[in-house]
């Protein structure tokens, strides 16, 4: 029986991974609806940007309404992931990195987020910096996670399939450079496919680990003896 003291923290991890993805398309129907931006498939069809979903009419203020909110919890995901894998004995050097990467990872989202909608080559700047670090790190630190998990003798397997999930993020990552310098016209029509494909399998990742977290009863203790 679980502690009554204690609350389990997995709908945390699952509020971490499902809120980002919930409001890009929930943007992308309000932006569609509103006339902003076309009516598509755009994991396939390329046909918006996850950015240009958020930049006008009511999906502007869903975004930030929600990405803010989102980056905040996010920290705080990144943060228990260090704790889960301690109290699961793993105690690697990547373990310390993991809160940090997270932190700056979703620091770069607030400051997207709040650039976004705006003109001007700095929030431009702001805009671009921000989404490469929110993916760059955000991968790095799924990729330890996945890593450390998979070192461990209880937990190899899941972590086996957690990296192949990360390898498969890679390759697109890599498919989508090799395609700008190969033939960037190609690579133009379907860059922001590419920023979808992307999101989706980061958000999916973390959604995997919300799992994890309730199959090994992870959970937050409200006050001591």
């Amino acid at each position: 029986m679980a502690d009554r003291r204690s609350v389990p923290l997995w709908w945390l991890a699952l509020a971490a991974g499902l809120i980002p993805f919930l409001t890009i398309h929930i943007t992308f129907v309000v932006s569609v609806l509103e006339g902003h931006v076309s009516a598509c498939i755009p994991y396939w069809d390329s046909c918006t940007s996850i950015s240009r979903t958020g930049r006008d009419g009511m999906a502007y203020f869903i975004f930030k309404g929600a990405m803010l909110p989102a980056a905040v919890l996010g920290i705080l995901f990144w943060w228990l992931n260090g704790h889960w894998l301690r109290q699961l004995g793993i105690n690697s050097t990547g373990v310390v990195w993991i809160p940090w990467l997270g932190l700056i990872a979703c620091l770069s989202l607030m400051a997207y987020t709040l650039a976004l909608g705006h003109t001007g080559d700095g929030f431009n700047l702001v805009r671009r910096t921000g989404v490469v670090l929110y993916f760059s790190l955000t991968f790095i630190a799924e990729l330890l996670v996945s890593g450390a998990l998979r070192n461990h003798p209880s937990w190899s397997s899941t972590g086996s399939r957690l990296l192949k999930l990360c390898q498969f993020t890679l390759a697109v990552g890599i498919l989508s450079v090799i395609l700008d310098g190969v033939v960037p016209e190609f690579h133009d029509q379907k860059d922001d496919a590419f920023e979808w494909v992307l999101a989706l399998l980061i958000n999916l990742h973390a959604l995997w680990l919300a799992m994890l977290w309730r199959r090994s009863r992870f959970r937050a203790r409200l006050w001591a003896d």
